[in-house]
């Protein structure tokens, strides 16, 4: 009988040993590979992820920053989900009052422009409040920012938003394209590109006339619309959108483009965002609070969010709204009621709604420490636009006349007159 244990079975147990040995040598070289890349990833995902929580141009927030960096990188359905359970533990409140200060903010002691201006516009009328009955000067326009030929350029008021969420105020600013020169500011990040001829941080020279700055669109991927300037396109114009159009005069219109707006030689800035919310004075048809696919990603997917928005109204004056606990009929509305024919969305959510205007003392350049914003709570502050690391587009309104302007007396028969007429500065 033989052995079991002689040398062929011993052969074929070291062969059975040879052949584990192989395959477990290929485990440690997979392995090693899978953790090499893993570390790789993690190496990277540390640099990127560390580079955008430091990124003030990402947002005010660790928090936003982290959902615009998850969103840049392809986990926005977690990042929207985790929102969404953050909204549901934080819902705006139902009813109550705003502080009792709330709708009053020290003006510049402009006197009515309609007695001392003769070329400015008339300030319009009391805001009408969706909440009944108007609280102590809710909705009472003050002058507000530097004076323009020693007249004011801007006006402020504060409404609450709706007739549900009464605790919350919202702020609007009327400004005077008499006295005042829109221009477009225009970021690295959006719209992308560049350089430009206008971009943060304001300049010096354009700081010496700086009246008001404040936000303009969503990122350009979000727009659903283009960009033009510095007589270029940056990204195709599309026909319908809703557009902020700027000549060479410094003029503003808003409009749909193709349409109300077109491009003609006097153009130098179009900045388009989704559709008109507002046309013939009256919100569109099919304004739909809940669709955050058409008028924009919200915090969670919530309707009741920071919101800004522009408008123009029939004398050529533009209207800006911003605030907290807004859907999007709500905007729509309050710019009706601030008397706009045509008006549309622009940026939204905390970190993006910011609207500053400057009052330095005269011969001063404006400076974040001249700056006031339209509500406190607002994110950003008042040095945001003064900034190297802003990369966003935003809009600004400068003086179209110096501060000091002189006055002058004209005479007519049988009388003189004297009449506050604006030196172009």
């Amino acid at each position: 009988m033989a052995d079991s244990t002689g040398p062929r079975h011993a052969r074929t147990r070291a062969s059975r040993r040879g052949s584990t040995r192989k395959p477990n040598f290929r485990r440690r070289r997979i392995l090693v590979g899978v953790l090499g890349v893993l570390a790789i990833f993690l190496v990277w995902l540390a640099i990127s992820l560390g580079l955008a929580l430091t990124n003030q141009s990402y947002g005010s927030s660790l928090s936003a920053r982290f959902a615009e960096w998850g969103r840049d990188h392809g986990i926005g359905g977690a990042v929207t989900w985790a929102e969404q359970q953050w909204y549901a533990l934080n819902p705006p409140k139902q009813g109550g009052k705003p502080p009792a200060d709330a709708f009053k903010k020290k003006g510049n002691g402009a006197k009515a422009v309609a007695s001392t201006c003769p070329d400015a516009l008339p300030k319009p009328n009391t805001m009408p409040t969706p909440a009944q009955p108007p609280q102590p000067s809710e909705g009472v326009w003050q002058p507000v920012g530097r004076l323009v030929a020693n007249c004011a350029a801007v006006y402020e008021t504060y409404v609450r938003p709706d007739a549900v969420h009464t605790s919350y105020v919202v702020g609007l600013a009327w400004m005077d394209p008499k006295l005042l020169s829109a221009a477009l500011y225009s970021g690295s990040q959006v719209p992308g590109g560049g350089p430009y001829s206008r971009t943060a941080p304001i300049k010096p020279d354009a700081a010496s006339t700086l009246v008001a700055a404040f936000n303009a669109g969503f990122r350009m991927q979000d727009a659903q619309g283009g960009y033009f300037t510095d007589a270029k396109t940056v990204i195709p114009l599309v026909a319908g959108k809703a557009s902020a159009v700027i000549y060479k005069d410094g003029n503003m219109d808003i409009g749909a483009w193709g349409s109300q707006v077109t491009m003609t030689p006097d153009v130098v800035s179009v900045r388009q965002n989704l559709d008109l919310i507002v046309d013939g004075g009256k919100p569109v048809a099919g304004l739909n609070a809940a669709d955050n696919t058409r008028w924009g990603a919200t915090l969670g997917g919530a309707a009741l969010v920071w919101r800004s928005g522009m408008g123009i109204r029939k004398n050529g004056s533009i209207v800006y709204v911003g605030g907290p606990a807004m859907t999007i009929t709500a905007l729509a509305d309050l710019l009706a009621k601030a008397g706009c024919l045509r008006a549309m969305e622009l940026d939204i959510n905390t970190d993006w709604v910011n609207y500053v205007t400057f009052n330095p003392p005269v011969g001063q350049p404006a400076s974040a420490a001249n700056g006031s914003m339209l509500i406190g709570s607002m994110s950003g502050g008042t040095s945001r636009y003064f900034q190297t690391w802003w990369t966003r587009d935003f809009f600004t309104m400068s003086a179209r006349y110096a501060a000091d302007a002189t006055t002058t007396t004209s005479t007519t028969s049988g009388s003189t007159t004297s009449t506050t007429r604006p030196t172009k500065g």
